[in-house]
């Protein structure tokens, strides 16, 4: 079970999701969000990260010079593509640095799901997030709502997926267990406030998603 908290502001909250047992730790990249960080910010908190834990830098379509400053200041594993990026460009920055991207597509129904086979070859994972209402729009996740799981059935594509969307350590086993997820994803359900994260909801969340299986 691969298991990614998201949104990671201070060294104290890094060092507990990699001692609770997280496989990826996510830093947030993108202005408007409560969760963002700087490209300086994070390398200073990716120091705190042990070997073998993963790095994602989330981006809501980026430019190539915000992508250069996250690249030059900490290396990410992972990028996470969370805005309107197609596979061309998906596969444009996967060529550019070498490393997986993940491409995030969000869900309301059957056919928003089906929508993340176009990626099929281009991104190396989907994650698949809650689809915000319109007013909620503008920050693309992490707004703590959660989808109809059911809809992840109609897909078909052939890249592995990570699911988000209102997860917390009271739902995620429910989550793995009607959708088979082998990969799970929280920001907002280890929190007490947007970007603000509780150590403890952040061990209860990964202790409860390693167990589901």
């Amino acid at each position: 079970m691969l298991v990614k908290i998201c949104g990671l502001k201070t060294p104290a909250t890094v060092a507990a999701t990699a001692a609770a047992g997280a496989t990826h730790l996510g830093f947030n990249f993108f202005a408007p969000s409560p969760r963002s960080v700087t490209p300086e910010e994070a390398r200073e908190l990716v120091r705190h990260v042990p070997d073998g834990v993963k790095i994602v830098a989330l981006v809501v379509d980026a430019d190539d010079a915000l992508l250069a400053a996250i690249w030059q200041n900490l290396h990410p594993d992972i990028f996470q593509l969370h805005g309107r990026e197609t596979p061309d460009r998906v596969r444009e920055i996967k060529a550019r640095y070498g490393v997986a991207v993940m491409k995030a597509v969000r869900v309301a129904d059957a056919a928003d799901a089906r929508d993340a086979e176009a990626y099929d070859g281009a991104a190396d994972m989907i994650l698949f997030d809650a689809k915000p209402p319109k007013e909620l729009d503008k920050l693309p996740g992490g707004n703590g709502l959660l989808f109809d799981w059911t809809a992840l059935k109609a897909y078909r594509g052939g890249t592995p997926w990570m699911l988000a969307g209102g997860l917390d350590a009271e739902n995620v086993a429910e989550a793995i267990r009607v959708t088979g997820a082998g990969a799970v994803d929280t920001a907002s359900g280890a929190e007490d406030a947007p970007g603000v994260k509780n150590p403890e909801k952040i061990a209860q969340f990964v202790a409860a998603a390693l167990g589901a299986h």
